[in-house]
């Protein structure tokens, strides 16, 4: 597989497609289109229309393919929620003219959680939160085969395009292919660029970037090795898998993600994860959980084989994973 392969072209055009509904959505509803699912995380329009999308091009193009998803169109079936499946239907109309509701349902439902040995993972809005606040949300997409990630793209809309100029330009897409490299972006396909991470030694030049909820991080923790390790500047909180593209483009040396105290038995999920973590190992870095073990993405939706999540540019990740047994 190369950037030219069917599953490449695929997967960016998909991304970008659903990239521009979020944004649309967003720009029309803000905070007005959120509901909220039976486990209370919230969910938005925007959830159901990017996975809707995606899942139509991936299948259009693999009909044979399995994709992995987050979410159901079981919320908008409920009495209730027709309004909210007819405005879900009006922006995928935008990209997908003519479709029924009906129709949009069943491109949601495309998505299962039914690993197989090739098989894409999907999330149709990760940081969901951070969308709803005007923040950093991603859209989420990756190719795995024999549980290795072989694909992953990435669309950060709200993420800004150029490291030295926060206030800059905004919405850069992120893209990495095994063995090929990992590059970013714009959203309108321009102005491609090969990433590579920080070539920072010591952990107190170091740069941490960790997720704004305290529920998905332990904060406390984090701040405490940060002081083991005399890492003086403060954290960059920022959600979504987005962590992984500045840790991929130099900007953050290291991602962490020690489990809260409340969540000690908390598994990830692979969508959660599988398209950050090739994007950050094909820019030289290295991805683990805290005991230093590999990713593993072939157990099923939920990675119950580890623990909590480190990202580093390679050179100081032993440093770290040996701070976090101390």
């Amino acid at each position: 597989m190369d950037q030219n392969s069917p599953e490449v072209v695929t997967a960016i055009q998909a991304t970008i497609t659903a990239s521009a509904l979020c944004q649309e959505i967003k720009t029309d509803l803000a905070r007005r289109g959120s509901i909220l699912k039976s486990d209370r995380s919230p969910v938005t329009i925007a959830d159901y229309g990017s996975q809707a999308v995606i899942c139509k091009w991936i299948k259009e193009k693999f009909p044979n393919d399995t994709i992995v998803a987050e979410e159901d169109s079981a919320e908008l079936k409920k009495p209730g929620r027709s309004g909210i499946l007819g405005q879900v239907t009006h922006y995928v109309n935008d990209f997908a003219p003519a479709a029924s509701p009906e129709e949009v349902c069943s491109w949601i439902d495309l998505g299962s959680h039914s690993i197989r040995d090739r098989f894409w993972t999907l999330d149709p809005i990760d940081g969901t939160k951070g969308f709803l606040r005007g923040d950093q949300y991603a859209i989420a997409l990756a190719l795995i085969e024999e549980g290795l990630v072989k694909l992953g793209v990435m669309a950060c809309p709200n993420l800004y395009v150029d490291k030295d100029r926060p206030d800059g330009k905004r919405g850069c897409l992120f893209f990495a292919v095994r063995g090929k490299g990992s590059f970013q972006m714009d959203m309108d396909g321009g102005q491609k660029q090969a990433l590579s991470v920080s070539k920072v030694k010591s952990p107190a030049e170091a740069s941490i970037t960790e997720s704004v909820e305290p529920d998905h991080a332990d904060h406390l923790f984090h701040q405490r090795l940060a002081e083991k390790l005399n890492i003086l500047k403060p954290p960059l909180r920022m959600d979504s898998q987005a962590k992984y593209g500045i840790v991929a483009r130099g900007e953050a040396t290291l991602y962490l993600r020690v489990p809260s105290p409340s969540e000690r038995i908390y598994k990830e999920k692979i969508w959660d994860h599988a398209a950050g973590s090739i994007i950050a190992e094909e820019a030289g870095g290295k991805v683990t959980d805290t005991f230093g073990h590999p990713l593993d993405f072939s157990c099923g939706v939920r990675m119950e084989k580890n623990h909590g999540i480190v990202v580093t540019n390679g050179i100081l990740h032993d440093v770290i994973l040996k701070a976090l047994k101390m």
